[in-house]
């Protein structure tokens, strides 16, 4: 007999229920590991029996040339790497120009990733640049139990979004004000890092520590050091919040 807990409330199901549940909300893996607690009451573990996709976590980074987005999927990847997950990272195909849009995208999964295809159903979405808000279709394939990051000191309100979140869980969402941080922490105006430490505080998907040492991998010497304490910033904001 197996035991799903949604939200404190008991129900049961059966492994193949639970892996078809699963697989008709593809890209919602790691929310269904979050929000569930899976009891196993005799036999092998759920893992065993359902397969390990439920874990693949997905990200899907937005933002403008020389911003880093790519280094930040990068850098998501190598955090992932030494928690001991495969990860894989990569941009997706267009101008490289400075300040033109860029799209990178992030696996994380405890097993080998297959898949090289482009993320579109995320499980995370992380907005570096709030002025692609209303120029591009920046949402597509964001289920509304999914994560939402934007670099903005604003509101959701304030950025005519107000009713679009409200059909987020309010914990799967983040404010953070990355730009604001880099400066003060950086000099320079890039969100990345800032950025990741948020994204560790909000879905408790990668440990700050891992985030830090992927930066410190990136960025050695000085300029590591200040980014990473840009994301603790970061993260420490949104956890004491």
């Amino acid at each position: 007999m197996w035991r799903l807990v949604p939200n404190c409330a008991t129900a049961q199901t059966s492994p193949a229920r639970l892996l078809s549940q699963i697989n008709k909300r593809t890209g919602l893996s790691w929310y269904f590991r979050q929000q569930y607690r899976v009891r196993r009451l005799g036999g092998q573990s759920l893992d065993a029996e359902i397969g390990r996709d439920i874990l693949l976590f997905q990200v899907r980074i937005h933002g403008r040339g020389g911003q880093g987005v790519v280094s930040a999927a990068e850098m998501l990847s190598v955090a992932a790497f030494l928690e001991g997950d495969h990860a894989q990272a990569f941009p997706s195909f267009g101008s490289e120009r400075m300040g033109a849009p860029v799209v990178a995208f992030c696996r994380i999964d405890t097993k080998e990733i297959r898949s090289r295809e482009p993320v579109m159903m995320p499980d995370a979405l992380i907005v570096q640049d709030p002025t692609l808000l209303h120029q591009v279709e920046l949402f597509s394939g964001l289920d509304t139990r999914g994560y939402l990051l934007i670099n903005t000191a604003r509101s959701y309100a304030d950025l005519g979004l107000g009713d679009y979140v409200t059909k987020f869980p309010p914990h799967h969402l983040c404010t953070v004000a990355a730009t604001e941080w880099a400066l003060e922490f950086v000099g320079r105006p890039l969100p990345n890092a800032a950025l990741l430490g948020a994204f560790a505080a909000v879905t408790h998907r990668l440990k700050l520590e891992s985030v830090q040492a992927a930066i410190r991998e990136k960025f050695p010497g000085e300029v590591g050091e200040k980014n990473a304490a840009a994301a603790a910033k970061a993260y420490d904001t949104i956890r004491t919040n």
